[in-house]
């Protein structure tokens, strides 16, 4: 029998706005460096995030969707943190109050050491890795097998606390084309017998589905409706 993922909520994600690592073509992916306030958004990052809070009101008001049932989880990188502070004022909401959260399992996916601070010109061999085998890890940093597992734990949460929300994940480019590999896999899966939502994500972590994350890219300050 198919098991379909149904879940509690409806989910958005948000791809940080343009920033100030992106403008300098640098790989910013270690916490250590991802919260520094030197590496938020750009200028036109900035008015990305605003843009996309605004394409995201009119969603909500487009499905009748209150805005007290609006609930932002992000990343604790300064990049997303920034862009979910323009999209909470956007939407008049208070970004310390309870409707905003800040979750660490949607920090940016850590390249290493071999690639931390290093040139986007890096990036193409990092993804012929991911193609190669989703499950080996980056010297020093996560494979995508890694970064999904702590996003289903991630999703978990947010299920396990809201109920009948519009969640709205801000994350990294890597993550959420991750995330939607994974989601997408899970309406095609007819494996699991399980309505358990670890079970039904656990069937889809393959690499057939996790090596073919970049078909879900983003561009910076892009919004999706996923689920």
């Amino acid at each position: 029998m198919e098991k379909s993922l149904v879940l509690r909520n409806k989910y958005w994600i948000l791809r940080h706005g343009k920033s100030i690592p992106n403008e300098k073509g640098l790989i910013v992916s270690s916490m250590e460096n991802g919260i520094k306030e030197e590496y938020q958004l750009a200028d036109e990052g900035v008015g990305q995030a605003q843009l996309a809070g605004e394409l995201f009101l009119k969603e909500l008001k487009q499905r009748n969707i209150p805005l007290e049932s609006v609930r932002i989880c992000y990343s604790p990188f300064a990049r997303t943190s920034h862009t979910a502070k323009v999209v909470a004022s956007v939407l008049n909401l208070p970004f310390e109050g309870p409707q905003c959260k800040m979750m660490g399992d949607l920090r940016e996916r850590y390249f290493g050491p071999s690639f931390e601070l290093f040139s986007h010109d890096k990036y193409p061999a990092i993804w012929a890795h991911d193609e190669k085998d989703p499950f080996m890890q980056l010297e020093g940093g996560e494979s995508v097998n890694d970064v999904a597992t702590r996003l289903a734990s991630a999703l978990e949460i947010i299920e396990s606390e809201f109920q009948g929300c519009a969640v709205l994940i801000v994350s990294h480019g890597d993550p959420l084309q991750i995330l939607q590999t994974v989601l997408n896999a899970t309406k095609q899966n007819t494996e699991s017998s399980s309505n358990d939502l670890a079970s039904i994500i656990r069937a889809v972590k393959v690499s057939s589905v996790l090596s073919q994350h970049r078909k879900f890219a983003l561009v910076t300050g892009e919004l999706r409706s996923v689920v």
